[in-house]
């Protein structure tokens, strides 16, 4: 029993520590790092590239540590196709930590984050400086958010909106492919699969799987929005992309459950 529960209390404070780094990185953000940016050269558009690229590294570092501390180990598939100019990344969102993984990768980019980050005490500064666009579900925040495309910023976006409860599959709005349609040059995407299951939705952090969890992380083939776009009006092509994307991720997923059933020690 005590090799399968893998160094659990360790674990469990190493989580804890994560948790804390992660609360105390965001206070720091806002209270010395942003503005001490914020005095350097460039106007705002300089200053959110700066701002996102300095949450990407952090983000980044705290993986790392997560992995040296044994709280999980990781593997990605593709990450040289991320990050490219009008590129809608697009993730199933199976655990919390998914977030931290596709910013600490993808550096420069926009994302769609819940709207509740904005008044947190911990996230509301990294999210603002940042220009991160919040999850209203407003007419407002989906021309943002194409707009964002067309200037040509990568953005990542999870089409389910909330976390995919465990063993059900992932369920997709259609808001996230009629943004693709209206302004996206490439869309990508990214499928993830955690292994055993942990920081799922109303699940507490301390609540930790008896064995090291596993992240996947499998960048999928390019999709041209313009071959949906050519389909007919724009919602019948949004609701047929987002059939072919549910169906892609389905099926992905189902792949990946069996490529993680041994995670990598």
């Amino acid at each position: 029993m005590s090799g399968r529960r893998d160094s659990y209390h360790w674990r469990l404070l190493a989580t804890a520590l994560s948790f804390l780094l992660f609360g105390l990185g965001g206070l720091c953000l806002r209270v010395l790092v942003f503005p001490l940016l914020a005095c350097l050269p460039g106007g705002s558009e300089r200053h959110q590239q700066r701002a996102r690229r300095t949450i990407g590294w952090l983000f980044w570092r705290l993986v790392r540590f997560m992995r040296g501390s044994g709280v999980l180990t990781y593997e990605i598939i593709g990450a040289e196709g991320l990050g490219r100019p009008g590129q809608m990344i697009i993730a199933n969102h199976p655990s919390l930590i998914d977030v931290v993984f596709l910013i600490g990768l993808v550096r420069n980019a926009n994302c769609v984050v819940k709207q509740s980050l904005f008044a947190n005490p911990f996230t509301r500064g990294p999210v603002r400086e940042a220009q991160y666009l919040g999850n209203d579900g407003s007419m407002q925040m989906f021309d943002a958010a194409a707009e964002t495309l067309r200037q040509g910023q990568p953005l990542i976006i999870f089409p389910e909106g909330t976390r995919t409860p465990p063993g059900q599959a992932p369920a997709f709005h259609r808001g996230a492919a009629a943004i693709a349609l209206r302004g996206a040059k490439i869309i990508t995407p990214v499928t993830i699969s955690v292994s055993p299951t942990t920081l799922t939705k109303n699940e507490p952090w301390y609540r930790i799987p008896p064995r090291r969890v596993h992240v996947r992380l499998k960048v999928g083939a390019d999709i041209d929005p313009a071959s949906f776009s050519a389909l007919g009006p724009a919602p019948l092509a949004s609701r047929r992309l987002n059939d072919y994307l549910h169906q892609y991720f389905i099926k992905e997923l189902a792949t990946d459950e069996r490529s993680t059933a041994r995670p990598v020690p």
